[in-house]
């Protein structure tokens, strides 16, 4: 019950309709930007949901995989990526990506 209240991880936000997040990849160092749609992207997983995503950065074709798990509140209880890293929202710029 207490899940549903508990606050976004720093390194998301969410705009209700979907959760966006940046990822910085371990290769290049390229952010990409990430939308993980609430309705079409997640899988429902035990009491909330999972949605495991493959990006490729746009200038320099850098791979990395996102998995993130979440509450039925679409609050992140955890989340990894192979082959980079996310960055938090307080140091997203307009211009990466």
């Amino acid at each position: 019950m207490f899940g549903l209240f508990r606050r976004q991880d720093p390194r998301f936000r969410d705009d209700g309709q979907a959760l966006w997040c940046r990822v910085r990849t371990a290769r290049n160092g390229e952010i990409i930007k990430v939308r993980l749609s609430k309705t079409s992207e997640m899988s429902i997983q035990g009491g909330g949901y999972f949605v495991r995503k493959q990006l490729v950065g746009p200038k320099t074709l850098d791979q990395a995989m996102l998995e993130v798990t979440l509450n039925r509140g679409h609050k992140v209880l955890q989340a990894v990526v192979d082959g980079g890293d996310l960055v938090p929202v307080s140091q997203w710029r307009d211009d990466d990506g």
